[in-house]
């Protein structure tokens, strides 16, 4: 799907730029053809300065999304707060998996059934998109300090190309 709404703007490579960071950060546009997160309208002059473009390219790309087939994607997109940027201040453990090829089904359940074999709470996990993203990542936020076996049993999976702990 994400290649296939990536492919829809091709032809323009500034209104991509544009689509991949909203994707990328849960933002969606509006019914009014405003960039928008969790329905709180973002300044498209705010976008176009992170993206280093015009803010005519951002609105023009917000009113393209609502002609496009994805509209409703993007009317319906919501962020999520993201607990591994305060995980430390909540006592958390942050976890950040590497994988071998993210493209392949079964990193996320390999990691998962060693964490809650040791019963190993699990307050969130979030994984990029390997359309979307260049370097695709698991991030799980677990309760407490990992044990170090632990880590090391996650690291030895075949599914685990790297381990960022």
């Amino acid at each position: 799907m994400w290649s296939a709404i990536l492919d829809w703007f091709a032809d323009s490579p500034s209104q991509t730029r544009v689509v991949r960071f909203l994707l990328e950060n849960g933002f969606g546009v509006n019914e009014t053809g405003k960039i928008s997160c969790n329905n709180i309208a973002v300044a498209a002059t705010q976008v176009a300065s992170k993206l280093h473009v015009d803010r005519r390219v951002v609105e023009a790309t917000a009113r393209r999304i609502l002609t496009s087939p994805f509209r409703d994607i993007f009317i319906n997109m919501r962020a999520t707060p993201d607990l591994s940027v305060i995980a430390e201040n909540l006592s958390l453990s942050v976890i950040t998996v590497i994988p071998q090829d993210a493209s392949k089904p079964g990193v996320v359940e390999a990691c998962i059934h060693t964490l809650s074999t040791h019963q190993i709470g699990l307050r969130q996990i979030f994984v990029t998109d390997p359309h979307l993203s260049e370097a695709p990542r698991l991030v799980i936020i677990a309760e407490g300090k990992i044990p170090a076996g632990v880590i090391d049993e996650l690291r030895d999976l075949p599914v685990v190309k790297k381990l960022i702990f």
